[in-house]
Parts: C-alpha cells; sequence; structure tokens
C-alpha cells in the first residue's frame, strides 16, 4: 500500500479533532500495511505483527495530530508579500528570491499544469527552509558610543523548497504526513541496514582474528618444539600471552555477531525496529517554536532592547537527526509563477 493511500478520508481525524473508535482503527490499520510495506513485507508473516506494531502506530500517530494543531495558517509567498508579510521578509533577502524560488520549484509547475488542477488559481504548500545562526563582529552603538566590534548572532535562511502542493491547506498537510510517515519508515530501515553493515564488519574482524590466531598458534607449536630440542629461540619469545588475548577478543567478536546477526536477521527483529522507532515519536519527530526578534540586517536583538525589530515566530520541524529545518505552510497564487523560459533562464545563471 502506497504511503499516498493512507491519508486521503481520514486527513481530517488525524490533523483536526477526535474521531470515533472505528474511524482511528481504520487509520491505525492502514498506517500498519503502510508501514510494512515500506520496511518489509516479509514481517507479514509474524503472525503477530499487527499487534506488536499498533501500540507505536497509534501513539505516532497520536504525536502527530498534538503538533498539527500548533500549525499557523498558510500565508501568501509572493513578491508583493515580501513588503508586507514579516515572516516572508525576514526568510527571504530580496522579492527576487521569492520569484527565483518560484521559478525554480517543479512541483508548482507540475501542479499548475495538471489537468485536474487547470481551475486552481493558488496552490498550498509547505514551504521549508534551514536556519542558520552565526557569530559575528559587527558595528552597534552601546550606551550611545559607536562600536566597531560588537558581538552580534546573524540569522540567515537558506536551501528552500516548497514541498507538498495541492489545492487546499488540508491537501499539502495530508501529503507532508505522508511524507512524514515515509521519513520514519525510512529511519527504521536504516537502523537495520546499519545492523546488516555491522554484522558484515563483524564477520570480516572475526575472520582477521582467527587467522591471526592459526598464525600464532603455529609459531607457538614451533617454539615449543625449538624448546624440547634446545636448539633454537629463547622462551621469552612464546606467544602464549597472544594468544590468550586473541582468543578473548575472538570470542566478544563471535558474541557479538551472533547478537547482531539475531537482531537484524530475524521477523523479530525487524519488528522491534520499527517499533522502537514509532514507539518513542517524540525521540525522532517533533515541532519546535522558536521566539526571535531580529533587525532588518538579520541580527538577532536580544529581548528588552529598545532597537528596531521584528518578533518572529518560528516553527522548525525535526524528523531523525540528519532532517531539520523552518517551515511554513503558504499559498502561491498562479499568477506569481514566473514564465517558464524566464524561470530556465535564471537558474542558467545561477550556474555560470
Amino acid at each position: 500500500m502506497a504511503f499516498a493511500d493512507v491519508f486521503p478520508g481520514v486527513a481530517a481525524r488525524l490533523f483536526g479533532a477526535s474521531a470515533p473508535p472505528d474511524a482511528d482503527r481504520a487509520l491505525v490499520e492502514a498506517t500498519i500495511e503502510a508501514v510494512v510495506d515500506a520496511v518489509d513485507p516479509k514481517v507479514r508473516a509474524e503472525r503477530k505483527y499487527r499487534a506488536k506494531l499498533e501500540p507505536g502506530v497509534r501513539r505516532t500517530l497520536e504525536h502527530m495530530r498534538a503538533f498539527a494543531q500548533q500549525l499557523p495558517e498558510p500565508i501568501v509567498l509572493s513578491p508583493a508579500a515580501w513588503r508586507t508579510e514579516p515572516l516572508i521578509n525576514a526568510l527571504f533577502a530580496t522579492p527576487d528570491a521569492v520569484s527565483a524560488l518560484l521559478g525554480r520549484s517543479r512541483e508548482l509547475y507540475r501542479f499548475f499544469d495538471a489537468p485536474a488542477n487547470a481551475g486552481c488559481d493558488e496552490a498550498h504548500a509547505l514551504l521549508a527552509m534551514r536556519r542558520e545562526e552565526r557569530k559575528t563582529l559587527r558595528p552597534a552603538l552601546v550606551d550611545g558610543t559607536l562600536r566597531h566590534d560588537v558581538a552580534q548572532v546573524a540569522v540567515s535562511f537558506g536551501q528552500h523548497r516548497l514541498i507538498a502542493p495541492a489545492a487546499d491547506w488540508l491537501g499539502s498537510r495530508r501529503e507532508v504526513g505522508a511524507a512524514i510517515f515515509r521519513r520514519l519508515a525510512a529511519l527504521a530501515l536504516q537502523n537495520i541496514l546499519g545492523k546488516e553493515r555491522r554484522v558484515k564488519d563483524l564477520e570480516e574482524r572475526k575472520a582477521i582474528l582467527a587467522t591471526r590466531l592459526r598464525m600464532l598458534t603455529l609459531r607457538r607449536d614451533g617454539v615449543q618444539r625449538a624448546l624440547e630440542s634446545e636448539s633454537g629461540p629463547d622462551a621469552a619469545d612464546d606467544p602464549a600471552v597472544e594468544i590468550a588475548q586473541l582468543e578473548r577478543a575472538l570470542q566478544n567478536s563471535v558474541d557479538a555477531f551472533i547478537d547482531a546477526k539475531t537482531s537484524f536477521a530475524t521477523l523479530e527483529g525487524t519488528i522491534d525496529n520499527v517499533r522502537r522507532i514509532f514507539e518513542a515519536p517524540q525521540k525522532h519527530l517533533g515541532l519546535e517554536t522558536i521566539a526571535l526578534r531580529l533587525n532588518r540586517m538579520g541580527i538577532r536583538v536580544e529581548p528588552g532592547s529598545s532597537d528596531a525589530a521584528t518578533d518572529l515566530t518560528l516553527q522548525e520541524l525535526f524528523i531523525g537527526e540528519g532532517l531539520r529545518g523552518v517551515i511554513a505552510f503558504v499559498r502561491c497564487a498562479r499568477r506569481d509563477m514566473p514564465p517558464r523560459d524566464d524561470a530556465i533562464r535564471r537558474a542558467e545563471k545561477t550556474l555560470l
């Protein structure tokens, strides 16, 4: 079952108010099957896989439903909005940067070009970007005196991307929800693949240790024969101590190899990996609210300062360790989309 098929018809229950038990049951069952398809369909050979995965899936759905309530209403994303909307002004350096993003969004062009969307004058989408902060020395007034080496924090936003365009806000949120579940399933799969790599590494280490142990054993036997014949290496060359160390290291590697292989090679091991991700969603998925005061130069202004600044509330989403970004739902008008030729020319200029 594709993840995109999980959410139609139940997105309002996921992102909205509470639902009847039977509606939640349908959502949970469909999500379990989608997760299994994404990780390893062979899990279905385990008779109780649904019962084992259900608590984690329910917990993740509840977690998503809770933080989805924090999402603000969509705002307009356009060059004109850069001049009137404080958040858009803070996220983009110039109005042209907004146009450039619209012009390089293949997702938006595909949405507006689709026959089913011929009557749509605007698309709802998720705007995602990276927030970066760096310390810098800049001129500033301190107690009425101009100083040129005041430590300040510059905040910038980059790697802008538009994701999950849809005809309405609920449709876009549904697609984002599907993408989040895909990512969580990918985290479980990465853990499994990581254990598989560890098994291979342990197997190689076991083979190296075994070879070294054989060589030292042969050397020990040669020393013993030489000592018995009273003509050969001194007894100080006896490798018995090193052999004992290698034997312990080899046994430890064998034990670790067995444990690692058992945990990834069995259906129960695969299910456990999935359960660990979905039963602790707060460790892998979250939405943080960040309050910032920025001046026109993108410099953070501390609370209580009399300097002119704009108060911003940002929503930062994290999924796993490697994916974190500021997000905002936006509305993009068809009329603000640059002609394709103009968009291509601008993209070519950036590559020169």
